[in-house]
């Protein structure tokens, strides 16, 4: 008598086939992925310059990057490799101006959550105040020399020559990184201003930099770059974005609150306020100043 196999309930056959079809859909997955990161590896490579006082720094400041990164990689047209934040001279002598050393502390503590936006000290050390065509220039040059030099050591090996708001990876390939200048609707205004820009540094910025403007929903920086002559020539250079999370928290409302004693929590990074109540920055009045302790009753 032939002994008949009994196979259990669960078909392995029918497993095996699910196991299979699983890892060739994981494998088409995992191709398309790859595929997509190849695309993005082609693109035109950029990175973003904020150049200003930031004293202090807010969370609006870091804001207008992640919007700008966002707004070009779901457009497909750039691929983002860094962002920096280059404070202005001392000499600028704007009222509220905290001093050099104090704005690159707090942008250094407001950037630490971030990998790809970084603080530049170039600007602030030297001998007098920069003009923004001048600051971007050094910055595309240098960047343009380090792609250039092959990059001795790596990206991956600390290089104390090395400047420390370079992009990362920028050696990832050959293809130069085009240095664009952020900024808000209001400094695109600003060029209107008499006597406030030179000519020449307004066309060179937008001919050969290019200028990303966050604007805020329900302006129209179009008709200012239509009034101008210099931004219509070259407005396929300016990318204008539209911030539809408006934020109104700005440093001189901050300066404003602090001055008055009055409560900025939440409206800054912490790190960045513990440092200014640590440093007493900007008229920082305590409200618990007058309070008494336990040690005093």
């Amino acid at each position: 008598m032939i002994a008949k196999i009994s196979w259990p309930k669960n078909n392995i056959t029918s497993e095996c086939f699910r196991r299979i079809g699983s890892f060739k859909t994981r494998s088409k997955a995992k191709k398309m992925s790859e595929f997509i990161e190849e695309t993005k590896s082609l693109l035109p490579r950029i990175a973003f310059i904020a150049c200003g006082c930031f004293s202090p720094p807010t969370p609006m400041h870091l804001r207008m990057f992640e919007i700008a990164k966002d707004h070009f990689e779901m457009q497909g047209t750039h691929r983002v490799v860094g962002g920096i934040i280059s404070p202005t001279h001392d000499s600028y002598g704007k009222k509220g101006l905290a001093s050099a050393l104090d704005r690159c502390a707090m942008v250094k503590l407001a950037t630490q959550s971030s990998s790809w936006i970084r603080l530049s000290d170039w600007e602030v050390h030297q001998n007098q105040w920069m003009r923004t065509q001048a600051v971007l220039q050094h910055h595309q040059n240098y960047i343009n020399n380090h792609i250039n030099s092959g990059g001795a050591g790596g990206d991956d090996e600390p290089d104390t020559h090395l400047a420390g708001w370079l992009p990362r990876g920028l050696h990832d390939s050959r293809d130069p990184v085009h240095l664009k200048l952020l900024c808000g609707a209001d400094l695109l205004e600003s060029f209107a201003v008499p006597g406030l820009w030179a000519e020449a540094d307004i066309e060179d910025i937008v001919a050969n930099h290019g200028l990303v403007v966050i604007t805020r929903a329900g302006s129209n920086p179009g008709k200012f770059i239509f009034d101008s002559d210099i931004l219509t020539k070259y407005q396929s250079n300016i990318t204008l974005i539209t911030n539809w999370v408006p934020n109104e928290v700005s440093s001189t409302l901050i300066r404003r609150l602090l001055g008055r004693g009055q409560s900025v929590k939440y409206l800054l990074d912490d790190l960045v306020l513990e440092y200014i109540k640590r440093q007493r920055l900007f008229n920082f009045k305590s409200r618990d100043a007058a309070a008494p302790t336990e040690c005093d009753s």
